[in-house]
């Protein structure tokens, strides 16, 4: 570990480690997410235009993107605890202000703001604190890599079962426009609790460096930053966006006026099939491992094919196998950037690259909004199919990169590979 990091002896606690940060991460996630089924529900029965929904769309990217940005570098120097507890506090506010202000614009845009900054956090700080507890002194004996699998899956988790479970409140529970931020309200206050026995891991540090120093891509690394996680970053949401954002909009026929409960089981499809991917490529043999960035890009060009054809003759099933295939690419995506990023630097500035991958990943969301901008001019199926042929083309160029661009090597080999450990490239 290095010398910001706590010189604890073995975690003597009764559960592991990191079990006590996983539900701040989940709930987290979970405030993020939820609010995507809601959409089409705020659209249909509580008055608000397709502006207005975007307008509070967009608010809650203004909140992640410094959220990404800050967040860890802050964590960096002053402590995991320090800003997660805060990050879910800011949770809660938010799931409040939408509860409460269902009728009122501004109100609206504020909590999707202050959830935007709570998920940042917790997405950038979660994810080093949970890499850090799944380690020595914490967790001798894991495998390289176990941190990195844990935050992803519980991000996956939470993304995917907060859609499903608030989008089948909205469309069958009574207080449609109030009982998902209730139920999110309850979840954080647990994970609150669990979070007072987590142990820390980083010293603070009064040092007054800059913070932009802290979101430097090392030197080392810059041209393969450039070359394989730039173009494979954005692909995470956008497959994900294109599951569960574009598809409903494209069955509103084959819906049968459950538009918001099947926005919610494509959400939770295509999430709950990132997560077990996540987990089963853990499972595989290295050898086999060094080829994931390359089936996640394919998967996410066969999911925009499928995509495709599905506003063209738009039916139930094929929107659930599209759901299935961009699940794939989203979870081999995620999991095997977090894996580069951990790569690509040292301990000292590894939550705050996180944050700069994770601000890349959602440039994915923005999608569906360019399809909707340039859907008079093509049309969904020439504009999917285009999605798909860029897929291809990103995926070629993370595949040429990986291959011919080296891996810097760290002194105290904290960013060693799990997903390649046969070879670098």
């Amino acid at each position: 570990m290095s010398e910001a990091t706590v010189g604890v002896g073995p975690w003597t606690g009764r559960a592991r480690a990191w079990t006590t940060v996983a539900p701040a991460v989940f709930a987290a996630a979970w405030g993020g997410n939820h609010f995507t089924p809601l959409m089409l529900m705020y659209r249909q029965h509580d008055g608000y235009t397709t502006m207005a929904v975007d307008v509070v769309f967009a608010a809650y990217v203004a909140g992640l993107v410094p959220g990404f940005l800050l967040s860890g570098a802050l964590s960096d120097r002053y402590g995991r605890k320090r800003v997660m507890v805060p990050a879910v506090v800011l949770g809660i506010a938010a799931s409040a202000a939408l509860a409460t202000g269902v009728h009122t614009l501004p109100l609206m845009c504020l909590g999707r703001l202050l959830s935007g900054l709570s998920v940042a956090a917790a997405m950038v700080v979660g994810t080093s604190w949970l890499r850090e507890l799944s380690q020595a002194p914490f967790e001798p004996g894991a495998d390289d890599g176990t941190g990195a699998a844990r935050a992803s899956v519980t991000l996956t988790l939470g993304f995917g079962v907060g859609a499903g479970v608030s989008g089948a409140l909205a469309q069958w529970a009574p207080e449609p426009s109030v009982l998902p931020y209730v139920v999110h309200v309850l979840l954080s206050l647990w994970a609150l609790a669990a979070l007072v026995a987590a142990p820390e891991t980083r010293r603070f540090d009064a040092d007054i460096r800059s913070l932009l120093a802290d979101l430097r891509v090392p030197a080392a690394s810059r041209r393969r930053f450039l070359l394989v996680l730039t173009p494979l970053a954005p692909w995470v949401f956008a497959g994900a966006a294109l599951a569960y954002a574009v598809l409903p909009a494209l069955l509103h026929r084959a819906s049968h006026g459950a538009d918001v409960a099947v926005a919610a089981v494509l959400a939770l499809v295509t999430l709950g099939t990132g997560a077990l991917v996540q987990v089963g490529l853990r499972r595989l043999p290295p050898g086999r491992r060094r080829h994931a960035p390359h089936v996640g890009m394919g998967a996410m060009a066969v999911g925009a094919a499928l995509c495709a054809r599905a506003a063209v003759a738009p039916t139930l099933w094929l929107a659930a196998v599209a759901a299935v295939v961009l699940g794939l690419g989203y979870g081999i995506c995620m999991v095997t950037g977090l894996v580069e990023v951990q790569r690509l630097t040292d301990e000292e500035h590894l939550a705050g690259l996180t944050g700069v991958y994770y601000s890349l990943t959602y440039l994915g969301f923005t999608l569906p909004v360019v399809l909707a901008w340039l859907q008079p001019v093509g049309g969904y199926p020439v504009l999917l199919t285009a999605v798909a042929v860029l897929a291809v083309v990103c995926g070629t160029v993370v595949a040429v990169a990986r291959r011919t661009i080296p891996v810097p090597v760290w002194p105290d080999e904290s960013a060693a590979p799990w997903l390649e450990r046969v070879s670098a490239r």
